[in-house]
């Protein structure tokens, strides 16, 4: 217990130099590698997020973990990032690597079996719905359950069809 009161100008120091250090890496590495980055469009980009920040607080915060082996951390988890983003033009690697996103509604028919696969509950469906400013079914064109755990909704527009390209990707069942 009494570790945790324990206060040292040394820890202090190295915990402030580690900072900046990992710091000043995560946005030199953002720069290089650009905003792919930090995005969510796919579950590896989210991995990548949390795996950072991970990192970033190991380093920080551990006595056992050097300056150095969380620069090397950083630029690793960076350099797969990329190498992920190469490979998923491949559509082979693109499917292993990424989940299709799976329709949910089509139009205002809820598909349930859809729903059980994505493990979306109803009541989740109605927040996005309500998210999605629609007061009514007869609204709804589509509703998507995207690759990152988003849920898209598709406003109908005065009976225009949805172009097949935003459809062209999506599990139907």
């Amino acid at each position: 217990m009494e570790e945790w009161f324990k206060f040292s100008w040394e820890a202090l120091g190295a915990i402030l130099i580690t900072a900046v250090g990992i710091y000043v890496v995560v946005i030199f590495m953002t720069r290089i590698c650009g905003k792919r980055s930090f995005s969510k469009m796919s579950s590896f980009d989210f991995a990548m997020t949390v795996a950072v920040g991970s990192i970033m607080a190991t380093a920080i915060l551990s006595k056992t973990v050097s300056l150095a082996d969380g620069i090397t951390g950083i630029v690793s988890v960076y350099l797969l990032q990329i190498g992920a983003a190469y490979a998923r033009r491949n559509d082979t690697v693109k499917k292993v690597m990424d989940n299709t996103p799976l329709l949910l509604m089509d139009g205002e028919n809820i598909l349930e079996e859809n729903l059980r696969k994505g493990r979306v509950t109803k009541s989740d469906l109605r927040a996005k719905l309500r998210e999605a400013n629609v007061t009514e079914l007869s609204e709804i064109k589509a509703v998507i359950f995207e690759t990152t755990g988003d849920i898209s909704v598709l406003h109908k527009q005065h009976d225009r069809p949805v172009n097949g390209f935003l459809l062209d990707d999506v599990a139907r069942s």
